[in-house]
């Protein structure tokens, strides 16, 4: 780190601190306050405490603060001088975290602090503006009362908001993330049945098509499925107005999904995912293309189509083989995400040996907190791998750690497929393996 980054760094935390017309012993009686209010009390006095300030924030030799100063810090400078929580940008806890990483703290340190933030906001059921800076909260309540007062800042920070939404999946339960979501989605509607100036309307359009699909998903998992289905209709009306075809088949798989869970037969998901195909092939993600493709594999698998199963996979394949650089959604569809269909496709049609080894390969590789979900569904599939396998004793290993997956998101998908797989396991319900299973599934779902 350069001497330059860490004087950067000790100049933001000194600033952070006058903002507030603190002085060094004002400061260290806030981390001392704040310790004490987390039942983390410091063994340090104040004097100790005031002298760890003073070198973080010295002109000469600026040091990092310890990870436990740096979760003091980060819960001191969340809440603003009117008491709410505030970890939107232009927060003092944006600024904090921007002071750390010039002080050469770790990206996934930051990531895993401002997660951590964000779960205590809505630890009480409140925080529900805890995403919006403050700037954005202001130009917000403007916009609001005067469409036209619309501007890129207003929609960067409404953006901004639903990718820390989204990227939270699997962090936090679905619950609290519709929370986090909702000022979003309820804005959006209000501002485009306003005077919204006409060059900003794509860009709004975009940000409220993705809060639409979250919300929509959202809704679903939390089964409220007359939310989720009128947030996926005004998703996908939004979305048709837009250019970027790519963007409606975006929308139209994640509604294929959830109806694919939801409803009995499927016909219904096969037409959206034929939709998302169609829209796909016009757009310009490759990815996204790829993705719909896979999605169609897994729609002729269970459907018995092994010849049109592989089609599909084969079309996957080769937009994932195709170079990315450009693409709009680079991150939508990787060959770790492949290997789950490809293992659906076996499982079905194919061989079970074959499949429960996609199935383990693609679980391994889904390891980022946003893929917990993922994982979760990818291993109850592995699960059922084994069954037919006749390894019904690994079967119920895999599903134990699904349990918890589900339960800590609160996620549907997850637990639906977790009673597919319990369902296929009735021919061992004498077996103890089994009744821990259910044990298990009692003591943490409550089914």
């Amino acid at each position: 780190m350069s001497t330059r980054e860490m004087l950067l760094g000790e100049a933001a935390l000194k600033s952070l601190r006058k903002a507030r017309g603190w002085s060094l012993a004002d400061t260290s009686r806030a981390l001392i306050a704040t310790a004490r209010r987390l039942g983390q009390p410091l063994d340090s006095s104040a004097a100790s405490v005031q002298r760890s300030v003073a070198r973080w924030e010295s002109a000469s030799r600026p040091i990092l603060p310890s990870d436990r100063y740096q979760l003091l810090l980060a819960h001191l400078y969340a809440r603003g001088a009117d008491g709410h929580i505030a970890l939107g940008p232009g927060s003092d806890f944006a600024e904090l975290l921007d002071a750390l990483a010039h002080l050469g703290e770790a990206e996934a340190r930051l990531k895993d602090l401002r997660a951590l933030l964000i779960r205590t906001a809505t630890d009480d059921g409140t925080g529900v503006l805890a995403l919006l800076g403050p700037a954005t909260r202001l130009s917000l309540a403007a916009a609001l009362t005067d469409p036209t007062c619309v501007d890129e800042l207003l929609i960067d920070g409404l953006r901004t908001v639903v990718g820390d939404a989204n990227a939270q999946v699997g962090s936090l339960p679905f619950a609290r993330l519709q929370l986090l979501l909702a000022p979003v989605v309820e804005s959006c509607r209000r501002l485009l049945t306003g005077d919204v100036p006409a060059p900003l309307l794509p860009e709004l359009r975009t940000v409220a098509a993705q809060a639409y699909t979250l919300g929509g998903r959202l809704a679903f998992e939390t089964r409220d499925d007359q939310a989720s289905r009128a947030l996926y209709a005004a998703a996908t009306a939004t979305a048709g107005q837009l250019d970027a075809r790519w963007r409606r088949a975006v929308v139209h798989m994640s509604h294929a999904l959830v109806t694919l869970y939801s409803t009995l037969g499927i016909g219904a998901a096969r037409m959206l995912i034929d939709a998302a195909v169609r829209d796909a092939r016009t757009g310009d993600s490759v990815r996204v293309r790829a993705r719909a493709h896979a999605l169609q594999a897994e729609v002729a698998a269970r459907a018995g189509s092994e010849r049109h199963a592989q089609t599909a996979l084969s079309l996957a394949r080769y937009g994932l083989d195709r170079d990315g650089e450009g693409d709009p959604a680079p991150t939508s569809f990787s060959p770790d995400h492949l290997r789950g269909f490809e293992g659906l496709c076996e499982l079905y049609v194919g061989d079970a040996a074959v499949a429960h080894d996609f199935f383990a390969d693609s679980a391994a590789a889904l390891g980022s907190p946003r893929e917990r979900v993922q994982r979760a569904i990818v291993s109850t599939d592995q699960a059922l791998a084994c069954i037919r396998l006749d390894a019904p004793e690994r079967a119920a290993d895999l599903l134990h750690t699904c349990i918890e997956s589900a339960a800590s998101t609160g996620g549907r998908v997850p637990a639906l497929r977790l009673r597919q797989a319990r369902k296929e396991l009735r021919p061992w319900r004498r077996e103890d393996f089994v009744a821990d299973l259910d044990d298990h599934l009692v003591e943490i779902l409550g089914s």
